[in-house]
């Protein structure tokens, strides 16, 4: 939360229970929303009761009376006294949170919007008073009472888009279960709550339940709906070996998992101090929103002095015309909505942010990614999928390449390497396979539909004496650096399956949807130049740094910059942290539990590389919201306070304070919804 609004905060402490408990307050975030959500029903409250002591005030001011035709009808002796112990209660009461603020704000030594109210209402209320027990003139008990109903009925309504705005953190906690069912030694199974586990614990967890806890699956099977982390809809499926998150929806199956990380070291509560920290971050923006607050304050303070003065010196007005003068432009000049122009847009785009899998660490560095102008990317897992996947297959006689292919991936689906991974997704079939045995370190071999077959490397032949034929296709393949396998079917060399690091779906859109947005898109990888070349020609980047080692990223990064560019960096936040560091805004991509790059200013979930270009939109598209908003918090008073100050009384045209508290909470109410209008680009 910016100074701002703690200094805002402040200015409510005592108006819930008459004290300045605040200063004392536990800022967690727990504390917080309930701290908000008192100063909500609070506001309210107040609101309420003030509204329906106005109407009285305004039947009994003899302005509004003889306005209305009811001076004889409402007009009896002491009905001055009447009103002004009704003000009075009005005053106390109503305008209660506006006099604390004041006292807070001095305290502070930081005056502010809660000082220019507090200083109004004291003033118009003092005056009146005064007007009742002898004072010559005229008493303003109904703009007294306008003032504060319409003050109230503002911060009400501000208050509930705070509450509104952060409740993120509050449902993404509400994700986390509070019990698991944890697995005795014996194989029982018994109840207990999150806070009895233990790391290496097992827990089922039943079909359709929450995952209890960070973990690995040690037994089952199942589909799990990790929406709350990808934004996927899309089930992912688990089984022995695989990760799951806390949070995250068990589909059909039942899944033992062992407990792997607990409480703050949980991906859900990283996630929720990580939008925690980004709430509290204060941006340039927000920088310059604090100062030209101030600046009004001062402005404020100092244009009701001069107003009071003029009005007194240079014209023929009563004190009592001077002294509205100066309440006037004091009410109309409060920096309430400044105050929250930028923290109501900071606090929507983070939450937005969440629900869409991106993270800001960093809410300064988020912000600046509107101007970047060159955007690298790492390949390995960034924009590939860091899997081998069959890029082509080679018959050399006469089998046709998918037979090939099915002999190989029978063999195969034995073999947990990845490579052997990659064949056997490819392949439309499998067939069953007999004698399976591992070749170590050169392959495997089996007997498929009694034929035997063998998938080795390029080792295995040339121990061998076996040279493979030229082959235009196969002499390509080792151009662009990728993996090669052969399969000798019935002890004759069959033919040759080329593999390579598979591309990410998702990369080429990225990357034309970066360059129709005027940025250049270039990759750094520690992989050879040919298949680094691969990579850029089918997705079109603007140029490429291969073999470069992880600490070698940084001099590519500086480079960039000592080019006059405004570099984003974007990699798997471990190898790449130093590049991370260097460049102006570090971006950390990976799924699940391996989101944690401590170097990176924005975390993205999902491996998605079109999520870097929906945190540039997003960038833009939260600028843009913060620029209106501080048009509306402040462009209102180039002409409110000249018109306060009465410059244009001459023609008959004067800002009473209830008008210019109206004018001023309408600023606010402005600033509130158009915060809440950001949407995701």
């Amino acid at each position: 939360m910016s100074e701002r609004m703690q200094h805002h905060d402040h200015g409510h402490s005592g108006h819930a229970g008459g004290g300045g408990d605040h200063d004392g307050h536990d800022h967690e975030h727990h504390d917080h929303s309930a701290h908000h959500a008192q100063m909500v029903v609070d506001f309210r409250r107040r609101f309420w009761v003030s509204l329906i002591l106005t109407v009285p005030v305004l039947l009994l001011a003899p302005l509004v009376r003889d306005a209305l035709g009811l001076g004889a009808v409402l007009a009896f002796p002491g009905d001055d006294f009447v009103q002004f112990a009704i003000a009075a209660v009005l005053f106390f009461y109503g305008g209660w949170p506006f006099l604390t603020g004041l006292v807070s704000e001095l305290k502070a030594k930081s005056p502010g919007m809660m000082t220019l109210i507090g200083l109004a209402i004291t003033v118009a209320f003092v005056y009146s008073t005064a007007v009742v027990f002898g004072l010559e003139g005229r008493t303003f008990f109904w703009e007294l009472a306008t003032l504060i109903a319409v003050m109230l009925l503002g911060h009400w309504i501000e208050m509930r888009s705070v509450m509104s705005a952060s409740r993120a953190l509050e449902e993404l906690a509400k994700l986390m279960p509070n019990e698991a069912h944890r697995i005795a030694a014996d194989g029982s199974v018994k109840e207990v709550t999150i806070d009895e586990l233990t790391v290496g614990d097992r827990v089922l967890v039943k079909p359709g339940e929450k995952v209890p806890v960070d973990g690995t699956v040690v037994e089952g099977a199942s589909s799990v709906n990790e929406a709350m982390v990808t934004g996927e809809s899309v089930p992912v499926e688990k089984e022995a070996g695989d990760e799951v998150i806390g949070g995250t929806i068990n589909g059909e199956g039942s899944l033992k998992v062992e407990v792997g990380r607990l409480g703050d070291e949980s991906f859900l509560q990283r996630v929720i101090a990580m939008v925690k920290q980004a709430q509290a971050g204060k941006s340039r923006t927000q920088r310059l929103a604090d100062r030209a607050a101030f600046w009004l304050t001062i402005i404020a303070l100092s244009a009701g002095a001069v107003t009071l003065a003029a009005w007194l010196i240079f014209s023929g007005e009563s004190f009592q015309f001077a002294l509205t003068r100066m309440v006037t432009v004091m009410v109309i000049t409060c920096p309430h909505a400044l105050g929250l122009a930028i923290p109501l847009v900071a606090a929507v785009s983070t939450a937005l942010s969440a629900s869409n899998g991106l993270l800001i660490r960093n809410r300064a560095q988020f912000e600046s990614a509107r101007d970047l102008q060159a955007v690298l990317f790492d390949k390995t897992g960034t924009l590939t999928m860091g899997e081998f996947g069959v890029t082509d297959v080679i018959p050399f006689g006469e089998r046709p390449g998918a037979e090939l292919l099915a002999f190989a991936a029978s063999v195969e689906q034995e073999s947990e390497h990845p490579i052997a991974r990659g064949i056997v997704e490819a392949a439309e079939k499998t067939l069953p396979v007999r004698e399976f045995q591992s070749l170590t370190g050169k392959g495997a071999e089996g007997v498929v539909d009694g034929t035997p077959v063998k998938v080795v490397s390029p080792g295995y032949l040339r121990e061998r004496g076996i040279e493979p034929p030229e082959h235009d296709r196969l002499a390509g393949a080792a151009r662009r650096g990728g993996t090669v396998v052969y399969v000798i079917v019935a002890d004759e060399l069959a033919g040759a399956i080329a593999l390579a690091d598979k591309l990410r779906p998702e990369s080429k859109q990225a990357i034309d949807e970066l360059h129709a947005m005027g940025l250049r898109v270039m990759m750094v990888t520690g992989d050879n130049e040919h298949v680094a070349r691969d990579v850029a020609e089918q997705i079109g980047l603007d140029d490429i740094y291969a073999e470069v080692r992880p600490e070698e990223k940084v001099e590519v990064v500086k480079r960039l910059q000592n080019e006059g560019l405004r570099v984003a960096m974007t990699g798997d936040g471990i190898n790449d942290a130093p590049a991370l560091a260097t460049a102006d805004i570090g971006i950390a991509i990976g799924a699940g539990t391996d989101v944690a790059a401590e170097t990176a200013d924005v975390i993205l979930v999902r491996s998605n590389p079109l999520d870097v270009v929906m945190l540039i939109r997003l960038a833009r598209a939260t600028h843009r919201k913060m620029v209106q908003n501080l048009f509306w918090a402040t462009g209102y008073n180039v002409i409110a306070i000249p018109l306060a100050a009465g410059v244009l009384a001459f023609a008959g045209i004067v800002l009473s304070p209830a008008v210019g508290a109206a004018l001023m909470s309408l600023s606010t109410v402005i600033v509130a919804i158009n915060a809440r209008l950001l949407r995701t680009p």
